[in-house]
């Protein structure tokens, strides 16, 4: 299987858990996880507050595949790990629901930005510089209005806080053990 058709089914799946009713069955439920629904853990990464969040976020995923075309191996290891990682560590903020992908995307994004800076890519310094300053700013000045607008929610800075950890945090051990342990 090749990165277009795993990015496609991937999409897929986040278009059907916009429907109802998976969409009550996916989403990323702090009371239900706690009280044995596990699932949700990851598939509250792939539904989405409406439309144009999901489009928002799939057009990110598919931009993020292009821009550093990582294996497909590669690109669903990181994927599920990132999904897993980032709704587990939600438990441990004060957020009750969320739902869409821009954490596992922000992971998504550092992971394979600082893998090239420890490639030889001293460009890919500057996509590093900038996750970690978007971060920051949203962090000391909160999110985009329009962004919250256009998704009909508040945007959940703390998951891409988390998913940039996770993501930075994965390339670091790699370098560490001096090879690919993500694929």
């Amino acid at each position: 299987m090749n990165l277009y058709t795993l990015l496609s089914i991937i999409s897929i799946i986040c278009l059907i858990l916009q429907f109802e009713p998976m969409a009550s069955l996916t989403e990323w439920h702090a009371y239900n996880i706690r009280h044995g629904e596990w699932w949700r853990i990851v598939t509250g990464n792939l539904t989405h507050t409406n439309f144009a969040h999901l489009g928002m976020n799939i057009a990110a995923l598919w931009i993020i595949g292009f821009i550093f075309r990582p294996t497909t191996r590669n690109f669903l290891v990181v994927f599920i790990l990132l999904c897993t990682f980032v709704g587990t560590i939600n438990l441990f903020t004060s957020l009750s629901i969320y739902v869409g992908l821009s954490g596992v995307l922000h992971g998504l994004f550092g992971f394979w930005a600082l893998r090239e800076v420890f490639e030889g890519r001293r460009s890919s310094v500057l996509l590093v510089v900038g996750l970690i300053a978007k971060i920051a700013w949203e962090q000391l000045y909160g999110p985009s209005v329009s962004t919250a607008a256009m998704i009909g929610a508040k945007v959940a800075i703390d998951a891409h806080l988390i998913g940039a950890i996770g993501g930075l945090t994965m390339v670091c051990i790699e370098k560490g053990l001096k090879r690919r342990v993500f694929g």
